[in-house]
């Protein structure tokens, strides 16, 4: 049921002011369209769109318009984005890579959206490709850290905007217009938040309608809902409702519709309506002239609609109940399977239906479908749909859907198009108990699709959750039922990952640590050792965000025994590797024979140092760095430094480089650890670079950035600097919330505010409040190394801040838990050593603090006799601050 457009002044008014925006060169603005289904948005969108395309002079602007269609939006990944895409192409004229979509317009139906994407936007083929590969390195092993995802989703979305800009500047400017985008797909919505943030100044607008009443069987509503909340908040859009139309609106209408009608009929039609267009629409189709002014407002749509039923043959009722099943448009060859009659007379008495009743009209069928054969029809409105398929019994509903996916699905499913896979999904999840198993496995391969081919993790999220659901469903004893869960909470647990935030549910999801005892507890009942092993990989990495270290230990140590009994090579391997990354945060010594061990394996067993398997590469290149860190930790600096150097060598020449940003940290630390702060600056820098290209948000870029800037905070002329990227640092540490950094990037940040702040009130302060942050996060942890390193900086404020009572009982925890653990990853003992001693020799304790310096001139010693060559040594004791410091024993009472 179409409503007429009659002019909104106002509404109208505010859509032209954006072009006017446009026109003088004053910038781009967003504007959110909202209202109630029925109210008229699409119909004032069409008639702006009229109105632009008809503006004098000529090409003052441009208006783009596409449309997010219910259903299966929550899965078409980049749907509207690769259509406004393709629009803006069509007006260049120029040769050049944009010429290249043109070639793609209609294509995808036989072409992915990534691969149009690819094909038409510089760069992002390598970007999907490289992402590609990490993401299923990562599905296959368990132990990615997921970190190193996100950033190729938000680079992708980066890469998509700017080539949109680059469009728009080619020709006038635009305005983009998004219909009913509470039907939009999680990848579009990432490039649309990124497009708005950067629209200020460019000759582009964006204007969205948005139905607010939808309890949607399908979409991703809520989250739209949610975004557009956040949006508003930042400043980044206005929102405009759209109310019902004014007295004067509706009496044009009854002028169109009833030029003979009474004068008085347009001002009671307006008071029995209060403007709804629907209801105006409906009132005027059923109004007759004996009535004079005399309105009868339907009791509600759904009488309406039956009533106009109740016309029909019962075949015919029967016909579009089950056309309403498939959506608020269907398939004449889909409602004929399902109906089991000839498709010719089902065709013939659709045709009559549209002809003569008001409820359905021919329309284009959808992309998948245009090689069907098929008549395609749509409701008239989606309220007409949406009646007639509430008329239906529960059971009704849910054969028919499963009819439906049977009726869609063909031999050599995986070669359909998405939208058509994405079409039997919707149906097999309303099918009841007969499409579960269908339904798990269909989801379950929509997501790992999703994730890997387009980056689309919201999607995948989506589809994950519905593979569970229906696995559980599933009874206890079917066989494939617990596989089925494992691998669906494995995925779905990888793909939130980066949102944990230290948390039982990550923001918007699921109760972590939960699913994966749920997946342990079925991969027990398969018997299945490879199941076993990675449920138990997983649960570590769960048990680390949700209740610290040493509970994740026994987990990660559980798996490597499972391997070590099952003789899975290379589920040993990947589980050695992942238990020594963690295990050497609370014991150096343990942690360096694992990965000794894991090296030893890899060069000895063919099954591994032979293969090309990306998930042993993965697992490889994590326990080679690791490995090197950890011997930096344990004082070996000169073969630390020989093996990241050659490690960070290794992956510069590799096409993936996914580690490479994590082996420039530690290549980095080491280069600080020995004194050469260039050569350390360098390699954060190129660290910086790497992943400023892939673009996004990364916890490793934070924990870089902060290094660097703690380098740079020994130097008196970049202190303004480094305080800048440690900030920065520190906001995108926030944002990404990777456990095992948090800490660490917290320190840095409250280290670096102590050597830069002049002993200032302020701002000691605030380091004080972060380093007593990490004391509280750290003693729920178990992250000992960090509570240590807090512990001391906490002493050195509070000695600063004229306090040196607590400072020394500060200093003295930190002593007691080194003393207890003994040497801790990215912790300097003698930085503990040397500045307790600092803080006890300032409270009258000389008598300890000679003691604790002379241990911190060992810790040195020790170190400098591991270092290797005389030049090497010489820099070190020379050049690293802290070495000059405890060899002078500045700051401590003889």
């Amino acid at each position: 049921m179409s409503t007429e457009f009659v002019d909104r002044v106002e509404d109208m008014a505010e859509l032209r002011s954006l072009v006017a925006d446009l026109a003088d060169g004053r910038g781009g603005r967003a504007l959110v369209v909202d209202s109630v289904s029925g109210m008229g948005k699409s119909a004032l969108l069409q008639a702006f769109t009229g109105h632009a395309a008809a503006a004098s002079p000529p090409h003052t602007c441009r208006a783009v318009t596409t449309r997010c269609h219910p259903g299966i939006g929550s899965g078409l990944m980049y749907g509207p984005v690769v259509d406004l895409l393709l629009k803006l192409g069509e007006d260049i004229k120029q040769p050049g890579v944009f010429r290249r979509m043109l070639s793609f317009t209609g294509q995808g139906v036989v072409r992915s959206a990534p691969e149009v994407l690819s094909a038409i936007v510089p760069g992002l083929g390598a970007v999907f490709t490289l992402g590609r590969e990490v993401t299923e390195a990562s599905l296959a092993s368990g132990s990615m850290p997921f970190d190193s995802l996100l950033p190729f989703q938000q680079g992708a979305a980066v890469r998509i905007v700017e080539a949109l800009l680059e469009l728009v500047r080619q020709g006038p400017p635009a305005v983009l217009l998004i219909d009913d985008v509470q039907h939009s797909d999680p990848s579009s919505l990432l490039v649309l938040d990124q497009l708005l943030r950067r629209i200020s100044g460019e000759p582009i607008a964006v204007v969205l309608s948005h139905t607010t009443d939808g309890a949607y069987l399908d979409g991703p509503g809520a989250m739209v809902e949610e975004l557009l909340h956040r949006w508003d908040t930042e400043g980044l859009i206005q929102r405009r409702t759209l109310n019902g139309l004014p007295g004067d609106a509706v009496a044009e209408l009854v002028e169109r519709r009833h030029p003979d009608a009474p004068s008085a009929l347009s001002e009671e039609l307006s008071q029995v309506t209060l403007g709804h267009p629907i209801f105006v629409t409906l009132c005027l189709d059923e109004w007759t002239p004996e009535q004079g002014t005399r309105i009868a407002l339907p009791a509600s749509l759904s009488r309406v609609v039956e009533g106009r039923l109740r016309m029909l043959a019962e075949q015919d009722r029967e016909l579009l109940a089950i056309g309403a099943t498939q959506g608020s448009t269907f398939l004449s060859r889909t409602v004929a399977a399902v109906k089991g009659a000839p498709h010719d007379e089902v065709m013939e008495r659709l045709r009559r239906i549209a002809q003569d009743h008001r409820l359905i009209v021919a329309e284009e069928p959808p992309g998948w479908a245009r090689m069907e054969a098929s008549d395609c029809y749509r409701f008239e409105h989606r309220a007409l749909w949406g009646v007639v398929y509430a008329q239906q019994s529960a059971e009704q509903t849910r054969s028919r859907h499963a009819r439906i996916a049977s009726a869609l699905t063909v031999a050599g499913a995986q070669e359909m198009p998405l939208e058509r896979r994405l079409e039997i999904a919707h149906h097999l999840r309303l099918g009841g108990p007969a499409c579960l198993a269908a339904s798990a496995d269909v989801h379950y391969a929509l997501a790992r699709d999703a994730a890997m081919e387009g980056l689309s993790f919201a999607e995948a999220e989506q589809h994950c959750d519905v593979a569970i659901s229906a696995a559980r469903d599933l009874p206890e004893r079917e066989e494939g039922r617990d596989r089925r869960l494992v691998q669906a909470v494995e995925l779905l647990l990888s793909l939130t990952e980066v949102r944990w935030r230290g948390q039982s549910r990550p923001a918007g999801g699921p109760d972590i640590d939960a699913l994966a005892a749920e997946a342990e507890a079925a991969a027990e009942r398969c018997r299945a050792p490879e199941l076993k092993i990675r449920t138990r990989l997983l649960r570590g990495k769960t048990l680390l965000a949700t209740r610290g270290l040493v509970p994740s230990l026994d987990k990660l140590r559980e798996a490597v025994e499972l391997a070590e009994n099952h003789d899975d090579a290379v589920a040993l391997f990947v589980a050695r590797v992942e238990y020594g990354r963690q295990v050497s945060k609370r014991k150096l010594a343990d942690g360096l024979a694992q990965l000794r061990e894991a090296e030893r394996m890899y060069a000895s067993d063919a099954r591994l140092g032979g293969s090309d398997d990306p998930v042993l590469q993965h697992a490889r290149n994590l326990g080679e760095m690791q490995l090197g860190i950890t011997l930096f930790d344990s004082g070996h600096l000169g073969e630390a430094l020989t093996r990241l150097h050659r490690c960070v060598e290794r992956l510069r020449s590799e096409p993936l480089r996914a580690e490479l940003p994590i082996a420039l940290n530690y290549l980095a630390q080491v280069y600080a650890g020995l004194g050469a702060d260039q050569e350390a600056e360098a390699v954060l820098r190129e660290a910086l670079a790497f992943e400023a290209d892939r673009g996004g948000d990364s916890g490793w870029h934070a924990y870089n950035t902060a290094l660097l800037a703690h380098i740079l905070a020994g130097r008196a002329d970049s202190r303004s600097e480094s305080l800048d990227l440690v900030t920065a640092a520190w906001a995108e540490t926030e944002r990404t919330w990777l456990v095992n950094l948090v800490p660490i990037v917290r320190n840095l940040y409250a280290e670096i505010l102590l050597r830069t702040g002049d002993a200032a009130g302020d701002v000691l302060d605030q380091a004080y409040r972060l380093a007593a942050a990490t004391v509280a996060e750290t003693q729920r942890s178990g992250m000992v190394r960090s509570e240590i390193a807090a512990q001391s900086l906490r002493s050195r404020i509070l000695l600063l801040q004229g306090a040196p009572g607590p400072a020394e009982s500060a200093a003295r925890e930190a002593l007691r838990i080194l003393d207890e653990v003994g040497d801790m990853p990215a912790l300097r003992t003698e930085e503990v050593l040397y500045y307790s001693a600092v803080v006890l020799s300032a409270h009258g304790a000389q008598d300890e603090a000679p003691a604790l310096l002379e241990r911190a001139r060992a810790e040195v010693a020790r170190k400098a006799d591991l270092v290797g060559s005389s030049a090497m040594v010489r820099r070190f004791l020379a050049n690293v601050s802290l070495n000059r410091a405890i060899r002078a024993g500045e700051g401590v009472a003889r």
